[in-house]
């Protein structure tokens, strides 16, 4: 049986693709787009509050080309698969869902991408019903994508415009594959999850993304690239939209929130980005996402005190309260380090609610350091904790 994809590489870049010869101009494209009924599209949703806020960039523009949301998966005409890979289990309820997908509505066109997709591409294309593949790298060609199919109802796939000057030869109809070297991207999708999770009345707004930092736990720096931020006037304009559509709380979210504007050509912080939406807009409450621990600085926290339009909260990830362990994460703190900041909360803010992630059963970990981890956190003023095991 011959591969579901084709491979076209060029040095350290990869792009896959697998397309028909057929390909009208782009225009007929698009003149044949508007002729037609309105499609429907749906967007699967798994993962972090990045992938949420991806998500929304990828309904964005699917309805500024005239796309319509479907009101469930199982009656749209193409349902985008937004895929974590942070865990097996989280690429094997990827893998599930896209299975009922093709298993309920057969005619279905699945397009599989998010974190999953970049990384491990061929694993999703092999599977039916699936017939598009996109990495991280392309996801702002997804509705272009979708609308050619649309305005080719019925026919072979066709190549995009974009495309073209690729060299690239027939194959039988199968999944196909587009990804690129993600740590090229140099942009941020955009557009605020209104609603925010479950329906709460808080959008999240993502104005950074990619890591620089390499943890032995995580892959999302290879499958998001490098850290990359919204110029604060982008964030701005944002903002004031949501305010103007009613809402009153925004969160700032990231994959290295606290990283926001270290990439800029005119070097910002986290700090000056939040000092300027205070000034800037109405809006009446801010709320930041997790900030890595050695990105709570007592500036941050005296800003966070003297602003009653800050929201009172930190979520700060711990993963373990023992030195040895955190060496072997390479992460970049100490128990100690950790413990500093909790103390200048509490001094300035003895009513912050205070979250942290932890990890257990980390590789090498004794039954002695998940206890001392156990006790450091019982010695800290938590709220609440998120517990993952390895």
């Amino acid at each position: 049986m011959p591969q579901p994809f084709l491979r076209l590489a060029a040095g350290l870049h990869r792009t896959c693709y697998n397309v028909l010869l057929a390909s009208p101009p782009r225009e007929s494209l698009e003149d044949s787009f508007r002729e037609t009924e309105m499609a429907t599209f749906f967007i699967e949703q798994f993962g972090c509050r990045a992938t949420q806020a991806d998500a929304a960039a990828i309904e964005r523009q699917l309805r500024a080309r005239g796309f319509n949301r479907a009101s469930d998966r199982d009656t749209a005409d193409v349902v985008v698969v937004n895929t974590c890979t942070v865990t097996a289990a989280a690429d094997a309820q990827a893998r599930r869902a896209i299975r009922a997908l093709h298993r309920n509505n057969p005619n279905v066109r699945i397009i599989a991408t998010g974190c999953y997709a970049q990384r491990a591409p061929e694993e999703l294309a092999a599977l039916s019903g699936v017939e598009w593949v996109v990495g991280n790298s392309h996801k702002p060609e997804i509705p272009r994508l979708a609308e050619s199919w649309h305005a080719r109802s019925g026919a072979a796939f066709v190549p995009l415009g974009s495309f073209a000057a690729l060299d690239v030869t027939a194959s039988p109809r199968s999944a196909q594959i587009l990804t690129g070297d993600v740590f090229e991207l140099a942009e941020v999708l955009v557009a605020p999850v209104e609603g925010g999770e479950a329906d709460h009345t808080r959008p999240l707004l993502k104005i950074q993304d990619g890591c620089n930092q390499r943890c032995s736990f995580c892959v999302i720096p290879f499958v998001r690239g490098r850290s990359r931020s919204l110029v604060p006037e982008r964030v701005i304009e944002e903002i004031c939209a949501l305010v103007t559509r009613g809402y009153r709380e925004v969160v700032l979210t990231g994959i290295h929130l606290g990283s926001y504007g270290r990439d800029l050509a005119a070097r910002v912080d986290l700090l000056a980005l939040v000092r300027r939406i205070l000034d800037e807009t109405p809006l009446e409450r801010l709320r930041l996402s997790s900030i890595e621990p050695m990105d709570v600085t007592e500036d941050l926290i005296a800003l966070v005190a003297s602003n009653e339009r800050i929201a009172r909260h930190f979520h700060i990830p711990l993963q373990s309260g023992v030195d040895r362990i955190l060496a072997a994460m390479r992460r970049w703190y100490r128990a100690e380090q950790y413990a500093r900041r909790l103390e200048w909360i509490r001094a300035w803010l003895p009513d912050a609610a205070i979250g942290a992630d932890v990890m257990a059963g980390f590789p090498g970990e004794t039954q002695a350091e998940h206890d001392a981890t156990l006790e450091f956190i019982r010695a800290l003023p938590f709220t609440y904790l998120h517990v993952f095991s390895f």
